[in-house]
């Protein structure tokens, strides 16, 4: 016997099962599961009339029956209850069979809203057994539509194509018909819902000692569980127990399993790669732990050593033509000042902090102001030494004595000075969390407070450097043996290019890497500046000594500057 001719034979038993038993006054024509017309008048019209074998929930209306009652739960609550035996097994994808009638176009209906509203499941299919036994057809396609369904539970209201659980009504499970050696391969592990009959003494603690050899329930799922990290997406035009697992977006958590949305992280926090937590986002900074923090502190630190070892070199040799030819007043205010541009770009390094906001800016305008100043006034005093050579141009030189050139250096100085002092006032530059320029991470920067302030400082340095490079180029060709005008000419063309370039890299870059773009124009701009400047008088001082005579040096026009 193939599983179409034993599945035919079962709905045929389930069929004539006498379900109407009942204890009446009158008897009202219900030997069969279908409900006359003629059954129904006379049981309306019956006198108290109790019966332990019809469940059909519409009986309970009290205005059309109000005589009518009964021992056995109707099909409402032996719904209900395989309900709970789905969610006990985790059966949320199942198939149900009913008989083509009333009863069991209610029962489908009650299921249907049930799962609904409880959110227990959803029904795969629902088959109704063609209510002509001899419809070889319509039972072909019903087993067909249960073998080649996910489901692998299937609910009789009307039982197992091998490999199906099957669950039924207390009529079915309990009838001798069904329980034959043809049919138990077939429906064997089937669950009932059976009347409580009341307890048995003794049969819990037996059930606890043993351990039945029962086959193991089947997991009948449309879809797997959405684990932690993902939400449930529903598929399009199927039921709401089909949807797929989308992995919760970068920032996004869920922490549940079978989510439906996933929940955004707090500002400072982020989703950890499961996706399952929100984990405190990294602060990134230039670090002086890291290697390009560590980098730029050491040049910055080869820097400041080189300007303090040039600085020697003058001192000890002062009293040299070398050194009192070239301005040595000027020559070690230069110094000094590139000494504090090297030193200010550590300011730029390591975790920002208020006072490190505040005074990496100052420091660094009103030191390359100081440089920019002493290099400007050094040009002027080229130009009048030039002229004063000249007949008839011995007067400009009082213009341009010692101390006017401290104060022009002091004045200009004291301009940048001010800039500084009404910008921190105003708009001060502040320690900033941000948290646009990389989703995942915390970019801990310095709010430079006002950009117009920013640009100003920026503006007056780039003045000064643009003044001294024009004076210089006036000044190229004097005729001296060494021309320092030609010098102050290529260390401002190195200035200027650095500071030009400095612009669009600073703006487009994120983060530490635009700190790192403004430490390396300060350190690239004052090593342009020592090697320039100072680079070609060691070499004399330390390794030609002997090309250091006043003569050799100014030519015809040694005038002390």
């Amino acid at each position: 016997m193939d599983v179409l001719d034993t599945f035919m034979d079962v709905l045929d038993t389930l069929a004539t099962l006498p379900l109407s038993r009942a204890v009446n006054a009158k008897p009202f024509g219900w030997t069969h599961r279908r409900l006359s017309a003629a059954g129904l008048t006379a049981l309306s019209a019956a006198d108290a009339m109790v019966s332990y074998g019809a469940t059909c929930s519409c009986l309970s209306d009290r205005n059309q029956f109000p005589s009518f009652y009964r021992t056995i739960p109707s099909d409402d609550f032996q719904v209900r209850a395989m309900i709970q035996i789905m969610g006990r097994f985790g059966w949320t994808w199942v198939g149900l069979l009913i008989f083509d009638d009333d009863e069991g176009q209610h029962v489908a209906q009650y299921f249907q809203s049930e799962l609904a509203r409880t959110g227990s499941g959803c029904l795969a299919y629902v088959e109704a057994v063609p209510s002509d036994m001899k419809d070889k057809s319509g039972y072909e396609r019903i087993v067909s539509v249960m073998k080649n369904s996910t489901a692998r539970v299937v609910i009789v209201e009307a039982q197992n194509v091998t490999g199906l659980q099957w669950m039924a009504k207390v009529d079915y499970t309990a009838e001798s018909r069904i329980q034959t050696a043809v049919n138990m391969p077939y429906l064997n592990g089937t669950l009932g819902v059976a009347v409580h009959r009341g307890e048995m003494p003794g049969l819990k603690d037996f059930l606890l000692k043993i351990h039945p050899d029962n086959p193991i329930p089947p997991r009948s799922v449309c879809s797997e569980s959405c684990f932690p990290g993902t939400r449930m997406t529903r598929r399009k035009g199927q039921p709401v127990c089909c949807y797929d697992c989308i992995a919760c977006s970068d920032g996004e958590i869920s922490n549940q399993t079978d989510s439906t949305e996933c929940t955004s992280c707090p500002e400072y926090f982020w989703s950890n790669p499961q996706r399952d937590r929100c984990v405190p986002k990294h602060v990134e900074f230039l670090s002086y732990h890291e290697p390009l923090g560590i980098s730029l502190t050491t040049i910055a630190l080869l820097g400041t050593l080189t300007s303090a070892i040039v600085l020697g070199i003058f001192v000890y040799h002062r009293d040299t033509t070398m050194v009192r030819a070239n301005n040595s007043e000027l020559s070690f205010q230069i110094l000094l000042s590139l000494k504090l541009c090297f030193m200010c770009s550590l300011l730029f390094v390591g975790r920002p902090r208020l006072w490190t906001c505040q005074l990496r800016h100052a420091v660094f305008g009103i030191s390359f102001v100081l440089c920019a100043s002493c290099i400007l006034v050094k040009t002027m005093v080229v130009l009048a030494v030039f002229k004063a050579s000249k007949p008839g141009g011995a007067d400009i030189m009082k213009w341009f004595t010692a101390m006017q050139q401290r104060g022009m250096v002091l004045f200009l100085t004291s301009i940048q000075a001010i800039i500084c002092i009404v910008w921190l006032v105003s708009a001060s530059p502040t320690p900033h969390k941000n948290t646009q320029y990389i989703s995942d991470k915390i970019v801990y920067e310095c709010d430079v407070g006002s950009t117009v302030g920013f640009a100003v400082l920026l503006g007056y340095i780039g003045l000064l450097a643009l003044l001294s490079f024009i004076l210089a180029f006036m000044a190229r060709n004097l005729p001296d043996n060494f021309n320092e005008a030609k010098l102050i000419t290529f260390s401002m063309l190195i200035f200027c290019a650095v500071w030009i370039a400095f612009i669009p890299a600073y703006i487009s870059s994120p983060g530490k890497y635009a700190d790192t773009v403004e430490v390396f124009a300060i350190l690239a701009s004052s090593f342009g500046l020592l090697l320039t400047l100072f680079g070609p008088k060691c070499y004399i001082m330390l390794l030609k000594p002997e090309t250091n005579p006043k003569k050799s040096i100014m030519g015809h026009s040694a005038t002390k500057t």
